[in-house]
């Protein structure tokens, strides 16, 4: 998932006077509220906030990550190379995959304190729930237009976000794990102000550009909303 607790108009067929007066700030900061998931679509992350989650449940949520973050990793990497005609968007990928870089080093902290050792973690079979995101993340990095990709992954990223610090602080209250085994979490918590002042240069210049279709990238983030519900439910319900 993704780095950082962060967080169209529009293609030229459907533009209208009005819309185009907005400024990037505006349409991203309201397509991430208007994103913005049900709490009851993630059962798990209040179970883990109270304590109340298995541990089993934390070791297949770290297997999981195992998978998704490459994963990632290299999905952003592949929209930075689609993105070379256009720095802004390329700039955006490259910083969410230097992110997951970091997140990759920092993940086998979490695993270790979950009881995953590296036998189990070679031999683990993901669950399909899981990694539905990051198969539609890979998707998008085939198929999407870079800045309809910054904006419909930019809207996803508050959740993503908002979990991780959640996540983070019950690990240290309920389950008595260390700074090390938090700082996964804590990275994806922490404020992303560079990051989000890059993707608004990225929708910007789509925006001036008139090469941004909102209708395509409230889709993607769409989607990307309800794979990441999805992910938390399965996990919630492994079998």
């Amino acid at each position: 998932m993704p780095p950082h607790g962060v967080r169209a108009n529009l293609g030229v067929t459907d533009a209208s006077e009005d819309a185009m007066t907005r400024t990037a700030r505006d349409l991203l900061r309201t397509i991430t509220a208007e994103l913005a998931p049900d709490p009851r679509s993630n059962p798990l992350v209040p179970l883990i906030a109270a304590g109340e989650a298995d541990r089993e449940i934390l070791a297949v949520l770290a297997l999981e990550q195992l998978r998704v973050i490459p994963a990632d990793r290299r999905a952003f990497l592949q929209l930075a190379v689609r993105s070379s005609a256009e720095p802004e968007a390329d700039a955006f990928f490259t910083a969410l995959a230097e992110g997951e870089a970091i997140a990759q080093q920092r993940l086998p902290a979490f695993a270790a304190a979950c009881g995953v050792e590296e036998a189990r973690a070679a031999a683990y079979t993901p669950l399909p729930g899981c990694q539905a995101y990051p198969a539609y993340v890979a998707w998008l990095a085939l198929n999407a237009a870079p800045a309809d990709a910054v904006l419909a992954v930019t809207a996803n990223f508050s959740a993503w976000g908002g979990s991780c610090a959640t996540i983070a602080a019950a690990l240290r209250t309920h389950y008595g794990f260390d700074d090390e085994a938090c700082a996964f979490f804590d990275l994806f918590a922490g404020p992303a102000e560079h990051l989000d002042r890059t993707a608004e240069c990225a929708v910007q210049a789509a925006l001036d550009a008139g090469r941004l279709d909102e209708s395509r990238a409230r889709a993607y983030g769409h989607l990307l909303q309800s794979y990441e519900a999805l992910f938390w439910r399965t996990l919630e319900r492994p079998a």
